[in-house]
């Protein structure tokens, strides 16, 4: 306690309003963050309850952010896309976007439940290291059994982990950039249409679509589009495959669309 007359004289004009302005500080910033928070928990029920069949997108990093591209160039909602990360800066990314964002780890089943997984039609698992992959697509696959689980993993001797945790679908990012690299160097034209192939923004385009009535037992290398896969049931098949010489009903074609831009329409 001041003993002095001038400590005392401090303590009133000085170190009691400094306590005062930090108590306030203190219980305006909380407050402020209680209802930040309370306010993201309203908006996510009230998009859970009506939303299904979404993507869920586990980081926003590189990898995260390029599927997202690819997803609303090919036309999806961003609404539909809900994005899990616990970086806040990535999230306010993906939510300038208009991407509904789940801010928590996406190894916990309570967070990929509020991110809807269990309405999802499919989960994008792209995080930053190979063994969070796994522990991410062992929970998602054991959150909802039927969800589609798309993962990247950095390296190829990881990708059995994946698919034993219950991915459907591995890609090797860095051993498909390398291969990519190595393109380059002797036939860079063709890495240049890989590369418009992957871009859904502009020029040439891989899409799937259903097979029509009329093109029922004929064969694919014989219609009008670019035909490069027929995917029957759970199995897909090269378009010169013997199996898919006659078209069924209920084929999906994978095939080389044109991109078409605004200005050009």
């Amino acid at each position: 306690m001041p003993v002095t007359p001038e400590a005392r004289l401090l303590t009133t004009i000085v170190i009691t309003p400094l306590r005062l302005l930090f108590l306030i500080v203190l219980v305006g910033t909380t407050v402020e963050l209680l209802t930040e928070r309370s306010r993201q928990a309203v908006r996510i029920d009230r998009w859970r309850s009506r939303v299904r069949n979404h993507t869920v997108v586990v980081g926003y990093g590189t990898k995260g952010r390029a599927a997202v591209e690819t997803l609303l160039g090919d036309g999806a909602d961003p609404s539909d896309i809900v994005v899990v990360d616990t970086d806040r800066t990535q999230l306010d990314a993906a939510s300038a976007l208009g991407l509904v964002t789940v801010t928590g780890n996406a190894t916990r089943s309570s967070v990929l439940r509020i991110a809807g997984l269990q309405q999802a039609a499919a989960i994008i698992v792209a995080t930053n290291r190979d063994d969070s992959a796994v522990l991410v697509t062992l929970t998602a696959r054991e959150l909802a059994p039927e969800v589609r689980i798309v993962a990247a993993v950095r390296e190829s001797e990881n990708v059995h982990l994946l698919r034993q945790s219950g991915a459907n679908s591995v890609i090797v990012s860095a051993e498909t950039a390398g291969r990519l690299l190595g393109m380059a160097t002797t036939t860079p034209s063709v890495v240049e249409v890989v590369e418009d192939l992957l871009t859904p923004e502009a020029g040439f385009a891989i899409s799937e679509r259903v097979v029509e009535e009329s093109e029922v037992g004929g064969s694919p290398r014989h219609l009008a589009d670019i035909v490069l896969g027929v995917v029957r049931g759970e199995d897909l098949y090269r378009v010169d495959a013997s199996a898919v010489d006659a078209l069924e009903r209920g084929d999906r074609l994978l095939y080389i669309r044109k991109v078409t831009l605004p200005d050009e329409d």
